[in-house]
């Protein structure tokens, strides 16, 4: 006689991008989601290792991101996220990024649910902007810059737009139409003026809160550290950076998303900590510990900050698992017998 093992049926839920975009999470449910994150990461409540990279092939602009990590608390996954990030993919109609995110159970390995991860990425990545100048902007800033129009451009300034009430928006991309087009869409959106910004310069020059999303082919020195005015808050993220080495000279303040994600191939400051410019012991802190309350952000007026965010494993999770959550209310998504 044969004994069959009977170990527990294990289901996945699968949400495509339409599963994901009806669940709409609102703009307070996205930033709730993050912050949550960072919050169970400075309670030390969280593990994550630094992402790797896999360039697939000679000759094609683009390359492959793997992100890793685990939260407990009430989210209690574990998760690996997948993204390429591909530059000409404009060129036929197709976003920059696709992702793919999938959830474990982590007391027992079980796969838990694929996502996809392509808005969450994108909606993740401006709500770390985001948060990051809650904590660390200047008090009441009127004027945005923000260099960079498509991927994670659009969910920066709307979500931003949630927390502050600026006077003045200004965007720019290199493309004319592409720049215009984001600049409609965040008019229409957000029911406020947007300038379109023909160079670096008028759109970054004296503003109080400084955003460089670019997405350069290689690293060249667009963002002049002349632009910045004291007690403003710079956030460069570029995949190439496009900083000058200066940059860090007049900050009182450089905070990351996480230290351990500041050594590999990419990255705005990625020279900085290569040539010892910025290093463990002068990192004012990790945002994670602000929103913890076990660092300070911003404590003067006057003072100039940086902030780094490489983008976490930790904000895929807690993200993923927030729309997972809205799904399973509404009846979104599919449910598939793995095991």
């Amino acid at each position: 006689m044969t004994i069959k093992n009977r170990s527990p049926e294990v289901h996945i839920d699968f949400l495509n991008r339409f599963d994901v975009e009806q669940a709409a999470l609102d703009d307070k449910e996205i930033l709730t989601a993050v912050e949550t994150g960072l919050f169970m990461q400075g309670q030390g409540e969280t593990a994550i290792e630094p992402r790797t990279h896999i360039r697939p092939r000679a000759g094609v602009d683009g390359h492959f991101n793997v992100l890793r990590g685990w939260i407990g608390g009430d989210i209690d996954s574990a998760g690996t996220k997948v993204v390429g990030d591909f530059v000409d993919n404009y060129r036929g109609g197709r976003p920059s990024e696709y992702g793919i995110l999938t959830l474990f159970d982590p007391r027992n390995g079980a796969p838990k649910a694929i996502i996809d991860a392509t808005g969450i990425t994108e909606m993740r990545t401006g709500a770390m902007t985001a948060i990051g100048a809650r904590y660390l902007a200047p008090p009441e800033p009127k004027v945005l810059g923000h260099v960079g129009a498509r991927g994670t451009a659009y969910w920066n300034v709307r979500l931003l737009a949630h927390y502050f009430d600026f006077e003045e928006i200004r965007v720019h991309s290199r493309r004319p139409e592409s720049r215009e087009c984001f600049a409609d869409r965040l008019e229409s959106d957000l029911g406020r003026k947007v300038i379109a910004t023909k160079d670096w310069k008028s759109c970054l020059q004296g503003a109080d809160i400084m955003v460089e999303a670019s997405r350069l082919r290689a690293p060249e020195p667009l963002f002049r550290t002349e632009w910045i005015r004291r007690g403003s808050l710079v956030i460069p993220y570029g995949t190439m950076s496009a900083v000058e080495l200066s940059l860090t000279d007049v900050m009182d303040k450089i905070v990351m998303d996480d230290w351990g994600q500041a050594h590999g191939q990419f990255g705005a400051l990625r020279d900085h900590v290569d040539q010892g410019l910025l290093t463990a012991k002068t990192l004012h802190a990790e945002l994670s510990e602000i929103v913890a309350g076990k660092r300070p952000g911003r404590e003067k007026e006057n003072e100039t900050i940086l902030f780094w965010h490489r983008g976490l494993s930790l904000s895929d999770i807690a993200l993923g698992h927030a729309i997972l959550e809205k799904a399973k209310r509404l009846g979104l998504g599919r449910r598939i017998r793995f095991h």
